[in-house]
Parts: structure tokens; C-alpha cells; sequence
């Protein structure tokens, strides 16, 4: 089904079907790399002893982290599944 997919494309629509999944890809290295930063912030927050209600922001961090992740990669799939059965002109 995707080879004629393929076929049917013009230039112009192969191209711009290779940077909508070029951009889907960035995007899910975009939340990889935020579910980072909440990791390492969070992890950061835990090291601090002097303050004890700093710990409850570390884990707010890593709660966010994981939210980001999943969130990331559930939208990830979905384009990528869009992509795939070729509506992806309805996004």
C-alpha cells in the first residue's frame, strides 16, 4: 500500500512528506531532550539539605519528566501512524 503510495506522489508532496516526518523526529528529540532537564533539575533539587520543602519540587520534576517523555512519544507514534496511511494531509 505504501509503494503506491509512493508512486502516486508528486515531487513536491514526497518532499514535503520527508519534512513532516523530519519535524516529527526533532520534535520527539525536543521532549527527550526537556524530559531531560526536568530529570537532571530534579535530581539537582534532591541534593539540597538545607531546605526541606525543595524536595517536594524535585519530585514535581521528575513527575514532569516522565509526563514529557510519554507525552513525547505518544504523539510521536500517532504522526508516525498518520504518516504511514497517508492522510497525513488532515493533521
Amino acid at each position: 500500500m505504501e509503494k503506491d503510495l509512493e508512486q502516486e506522489l508528486i515531487i513536491r508532496d514526497y518532499l514535503a512528506r520527508q519534512r513532516t516526518t523530519l519535524a516529527n523526529d526533532r520534535t520527539l528529540l525536543s521532549f527527550i531532550r526537556t524530559s531531560l532537564y526536568f530529570l537532571v533539575s530534579g535530581t539537582a533539587l534532591f541534593e539540597v539539605k538545607n531546605l526541606s520543602h525543595i524536595r517536594d519540587l524535585g519530585y514535581l520534576a521528575f513527575g514532569l519528566s516522565i509526563a514529557f517523555l510519554a507525552i513525547g512519544f505518544i504523539s510521536y507514534f500517532k504522526v508516525r501512524k498518520k504518516l504511514k496511511k497517508g492522510n497525513y494531509l488532515k493533521m
